[in-house]
């Protein structure tokens, strides 16, 4: 594993300062994307410093095995597996996510809607290629009300993947009405998804959280991914930080790993503006209860 020299500036972060936090999103290896870091050791270091939940992510595949084996392997933290709907497990699919629901251990905690492979995101980049779509005209597909459906019955989460803001909005709502209480609006500011505040304001007043990624704060995120800190300010202050949730999105080989990353990325908000309770609010607080720790 690569050690990384943390800047001067980070250094006055003491330990514990990780104590409870909660990650909703976190990449890490087996994946067919280059990680810095395998998601056992990952979840090794998040639990030395006493985070207290993390949920992994792969865009290609369910992360619900991973999660069985690295919470029997890490006792202490809870770790919870998702499925994201791309085309690897055939886009938009009620049974890859009845199966995902029905693996030994109960760890399918978040289903994301189409992210890479969406259709807001394929035609964001002007690719020609097939995309997993999930409403036409207005309209969710059969197939996603059906993924919906799942959801309500295992009182999991409904997170929107790269879907377009209008199709965030469109989820947010059929999944209310469906009795889904577990909602997350996937980086609203990521470029493909761009939602306005009035627009997340109206997904919040819906019950759904906004999930604003840490890894487009950061110094050595590329150029395309960043966003600036004082976006996430204004759109947290905007829809109230008890709307909000902070996440890594961590591990990609030109970030930190998970724990040096989550130090950086408290430590930039805090001078953006944030409070400590604001920070708490996001990173520890929402998030436990999006994942149903209270």
């Amino acid at each position: 594993m690569k050690l990384l020299i943390l800047p001067v500036a980070f250094a006055s972060l003491a330990f514990g300062q990780l104590q409870g936090v909660v990650d909703i999103h976190s990449h890490g290896d087996p994946d067919s994307s280059a990680r810095s870091i395998d998601v056992l050791d990952s979840t090794k270091m998040m639990k030395a410093e006493g985070m207290r939940a993390v949920v992994l992510k792969n865009h290609y595949a369910p992360t619900v095995q991973a999660a069985y084996l690295v919470a029997k392997l890490v006792p202490g933290i809870d770790v919870f597996g998702g499925i994201a709907l791309d085309l690897a497990v055939g886009g938009v699919n009620p049974e890859a996510v009845s199966q995902a629901a029905a693996f030994a251990g109960k760890k399918l905690r978040i289903v994301w809607m189409p992210t890479f492979d969406s259709e807001n995101n394929v035609k964001f980049l002007k690719q020609t290629r097939k995309f997993a779509p999930v409403a036409k005209n207005g309209q969710l597909l059969p197939e996603t009300m059906e993924i919906l459906k799942i959801i309500a019955k295992e009182n999991i989460v409904m997170a929107t993947g790269h879907s377009s803001a209008s199709e965030d909005l469109l989820l947010v709502r059929e999944a209310k009405k469906l009795g889904i209480t577990h909602m997350v609006v996937t980086h609203p500011l990521y470029a493909p998804i761009h939602m306005t505040i009035a627009e997340m304001q109206e997904a919040a007043k819906m019950g759904a959280y906004l999930e604003f990624c840490g890894n487009s704060i950061l110094p050595t995120q590329p150029k395309d991914g960043q966003i600036p800190v004082a976006e996430y300010v204004k759109a947290i202050r905007a829809i109230g930080a008890e709307h909000a949730i902070l996440s890594s999105d961590l591990g990609q080989k030109i970030n930190p790993v998970h724990t040096e990353g989550w130090k950086q990325i408290l430590q930039i908000m805090t001078k953006a503006g944030l409070s400590k309770a604001e920070l708490d609010m996001i990173s520890k607080t929402n998030p436990a209860k999006l994942l149903g720790l209270q």
